[in-house]
């Protein structure tokens, strides 16, 4: 009987798929845990494999390399060979999970022949789906390009025949479609320098559609206040020389900041909560997000028990992160559970700025980038080196005097960064 298998759930916030390449074809036989597809999320790229019960003949293919399909909707159809499954894909009733009704819109059509829609001649023709698309461009016999490079390649007018590959064979990626940049002929050149106007629309992905949710029910529905405090950073950048001058691996001031806010945390565990509607959530355990840029927009991921970690440990699995988020091969178990997040931008030339809450936690910390400044001490002003940090705290959960106590401690941490060590 024939299995009916949905775009998968592959995160908390996903709410549709983008099938970047099949491990399968029309025809070959699938067993458990074997790679049917790569899925692009709303994070990240990731593996689908079958699961237990989940064997048969592929019989069908719902959703074409580069095509962008809601979840649940009709990924493809399993079944014994030679199966008659066209019933079910006009909305029949299947025997395995129920999904027909979204099957119908679904049917990619790589066979011609209605009689027979199993007998599909290649799968790369499914990518020649979306329309208008340049000929070059899916033409498989003259480009060798991944679905994904193909259509963003699309996306951006770009044509493949221009592009240099990176990948194996000279295959054409995904960075490389990224990194092209076009010659500008003489013609367009001058049109240019003559005021000509113009514009190019990116189509948002789906981790740029999840930022743009979640932040904006996070603003307008979190009654946000901002507390800022500025940190002499004289001490912290005399013992970070110090760290580095006998460490195997370099600190880094982020580093620095993630522990001094974990330990602050510990100290005062109403930062480190939750507003969950009926109640607040306050964490016994510290798990700090990351905020990570990439190049479709923001990943989280989480250092767990970040309090009790070293700074080396602490700045390796950032690092880790950081690589493997601009791979997109970051999983579920990495982005997930944070009970306060760290947002810094020092390192882009800011001084200081206001983040949005990483909803559910109750704050998040914005970090600039240590400025040298004159500063007085003992009544002398002097060449000081300062950086700023700014809190933003959902005001259901935390108030303001619970706020300034943390940032207090926080700076002491910074300011001192011997007591870390206590």
């Amino acid at each position: 009987m024939a299995i009916v298998i949905n775009m998968p759930r592959l995160s908390d916030t996903m709410t549709e798929g983008v099938v970047a390449k099949w491990h399968a074809n029309v025809g070959d036989t699938v067993k458990e845990g074997m790679l049917l597809a790569e899925i692009e999320t709303d994070k990240a790229t990731m593996d689908f494999e079958a699961f237990p019960g989940q064997e048969g003949v592929l019989l069908h293919i719902g959703i074409g390399e580069g095509q962008t399909a809601p979840v649940d909707s009709l990924l493809c159809v399993l079944g014994a060979a030679g199966e008659d499954i066209s019933a079910l894909l006009q909305g029949g009733a299947p025997a395995a999970p129920a999904a027909a009704p979204v099957a119908a819109p679904a049917v990619v059509p790589v066979a011609a022949p209605a009689a027979a829609p199993v007998a599909v001649p290649a799968p790369a023709a499914v990518v020649s789906a979306p329309a208008p698309a340049p000929a070059p461009v899916l033409s498989s016999g003259r480009v060798v390009a991944s679905p994904l490079a193909k259509r963003l390649a699309e996306e951006k007018g770009i044509d493949l025949r221009a592009v240099a590959g990176s990948g194996d064979g000279g295959r054409i990626v995904k960075r490389d479609v990224d990194s092209f940049v076009p010659e500008t002929s003489a013609a367009v050149a001058a049109s240019i320098f003559a005021g000509a106007e113009g514009y190019v629309d990116t189509p948002n992905t789906q981790m740029r559609k999840t930022i743009a949710r979640r932040l904006s029910e996070s603003k307008f529905t979190a009654p946000h206040f901002y507390l800022k405090v500025t940190v002499d950073m004289s001490a912290a950048m005399a013992a970070r020389a110090q760290l580095n001058a006998v460490a195997d691996a370099k600190v880094s001031f982020n580093d620095l900041v993630v522990k001094a806010a974990a330990l602050s945390l510990k100290k005062h565990p109403a930062i480190n909560s939750a507003w969950m509607g009926d109640f607040i959530r306050t964490y016994h355990h510290v798990h700090v997000g990351v905020a990570v840029a990439v190049e479709d927009g923001l990943l989280v991921p989480v250092v767990r028990h970040a309090d009790a970690k070293s700074l080396q440990a602490i700045g390796a699995e950032v690092k880790s992160f950081a690589q493997k988020a601009k791979d997109k091969k970051l999983q579920p178990s990495d982005w997930e559970g944070n009970t306060f997040t760290i947002s810094n931008l020092g390192m882009f030339g800011i001084d200081e700025f206001t983040a949005i809450i990483n909803s559910p936690d109750a704050c998040i910390l914005a970090v600039g980038g240590i400025q040298e400044v004159p500063v007085v001490k003992n009544g002398q002003v002097v060449p000081g080196h300062t950086m700023k940090l700014t809190l933003s705290c959902d005001h259901r959960a935390v108030d303001g005097a619970t706020g300034a106590a943390f940032l207090q401690t926080l700076k002491q941490y910074l300011e001192a960064p011997v007591t870390m060590l206590l």
